[in-house]
């Protein structure tokens, strides 16, 4: 199985880990779950959000069961972590509102079906608490001293408006929901922003207290343009994922103007298209250059709106400025070379595996979970009892009958498990 650190740190995900062996080793096991946590202060989530969206869906593709979590509960508090100033406080109507909004652009990266993913709102725990049986449980394992010195709070220390006590809690309360997770879902790992290092690492720390067991943690780097500006910032303001707000077409052209020196990053977090392919990105400029930013432009407006919004997207720009020539060999896994025909399993997940590997052959039941079919080999397996796993369109009809390249159809293996759920398996 494709290991998840191995493909964070690849890509660029990676700013900071905790307990770098023992993270490797808990993901070592399939079925695990993670969690990021998302303020649902708005309607709609925007590109500042994607690296955490993409890292949740590269959770789920390499066999664990990614957890959204809303902030319904400390919405009403307001996290102070990157703010120099207090935070509007929303009522519980607008937070369910927008919780429900971002549930569905979540859904265009995340199989939510039969509990694949979970979203979960923090409101569900944290708007029934009471204080003092809370300060005597929870409150009593946190030093302030070491809570000040915490980057998300010294930042509003300094500022002029400084700290107030309802965000001074905040801290407390994001713990509280690792705790939460921990104890309901068997959630060990949380991922977030470099800014939220401290809050995270506050939840380890309270379920090692509370628990006397091991959590771990992740934080992503604050992705900037080369040029130094904040991602998805342009001069008509921010690039939303709601199509009400950034139409598909000013989102796939806000890709398509990408710098120059960001194309092969960007394709690296923003895509799932290979790496190997991306890589050979490094060398092009010019035309074939800005044929990868078109690519770059339709994978990722794909994603965020589906493939008939970008197939639009693509033809209206290209209508406008010239469709351009995009060698069959640039990012070839892109859905942007399949003709009309061909575009229906251009959305399809996919991956690849060594030819070496596929020789010997790999039973079904095993391949099923490491591709993300099945959240574990025991639920491959009663995938395949049920009749449900299905092999280039041929029902698999044991669970350990071995798949190899014997079975490779121009040069890939279609898998499927159910009506909908699909796999392509291409060879390395």
């Amino acid at each position: 199985m494709t290991h998840l650190i191995d493909v964070l740190y690849e890509r660029g995900f990676v700013e900071q880990t905790t307990h770098q062996d023992e993270l490797r080793e808990y993901l070592d096991q399939a079925g695990r779950s993670c969690y990021i946590g998302f303020d649902p202060t708005a309607d709609s989530l925007h590109i500042g959000s994607l690296v955490p969206i993409m890292a949740l869906a590269h959770v789920q593709r390499c066999g664990h069961i990614p957890i959204a979590l809303v902030g319904g509960g400390t919405g009403l508090v307001g996290d102070p972590s990157g703010k120099t100033e207090m935070r509007k406080l929303l009522g519980p109507e607008d937070i369910s509102r927008n919780a429900e909004s971002i549930k569905s652009q979540l859904a265009r990266f995340i199989d939510f079906e039969k509990d694949r993913a979970l979203l979960l709102n923090n409101a569900d725990w944290l708007a029934h608490l009471e204080y003092i049986p809370f300060l005597r449980d929870v409150g009593r394992h946190f030093s302030v001293n070491r809570m000040i010195r915490a980057e998300s709070y010294k930042m509003r220390l300094e500022s002029d408006e400084g700290l107030s006590f309802i965000e001074f809690n905040y801290m407390l309360l994001q713990a509280y929901d690792f705790l939460m997770l921990f104890d309901r879902h068997g959630c060990g790992l949380q991922m977030g922003g470099s800014d939220q290092w401290g809050n995270i690492v506050a939840g380890i720390d309270l379920i090692r207290r509370m628990r006397q067991k091991s959590a771990f943690g992740i934080t992503f780097p604050l992705i900037t343009t080369s040029s130094g500006a904040k991602m998805g910032k342009t001069e008509k303001g921010a690039v939303w994922l709601d199509a009400g707000k950034t139409s598909p077409y000013d989102y796939f052209q806000y890709w398509v103007n990408t710098d120059d020196r960001d194309v092969q990053r960007f394709l690296a977090l923003f895509t799932f298209l290979p790496m190997a392919e991306i890589q050979e990105v490094e060398t092009l400029s010019g035309a074939d250059l800005n044929a990868a930013k078109r690519v770059l432009a339709f994978e990722a407006t794909q994603l965020a709106h589906g493939l008939e919004a970008a197939k639009k997207a693509y033809h209206a720009a290209a209508s406008m400025f010239g469709k351009g020539e995009i060698p069959a060999g640039l990012l070839s896994s892109s859905a942007i070379h399949k003709g009309e025909a061909e575009f229906g399993d251009a959305a399809v997940p996919r991956s690849t595996i060594d030819r070496k590997e596929l020789e010997s052959g790999i039973p079904a039941f095993q391949l099923f979970c490491r591709v993300g079919l099945t959240a574990s080999g025991s639920a491959a397996r009663r995938l395949v009892d049920q009749g449900g796993a299905y092999l280039n369109g041929e029902r698999i009809p044991n669970f350990d009958t071995l798949i190899s390249a014997k079975d490779l159809k121009e040069g890939a293996i279609l898998l499927r498990a159910g009506k909908k759920r699909y796999h392509k398996l291409s060879v390395s």
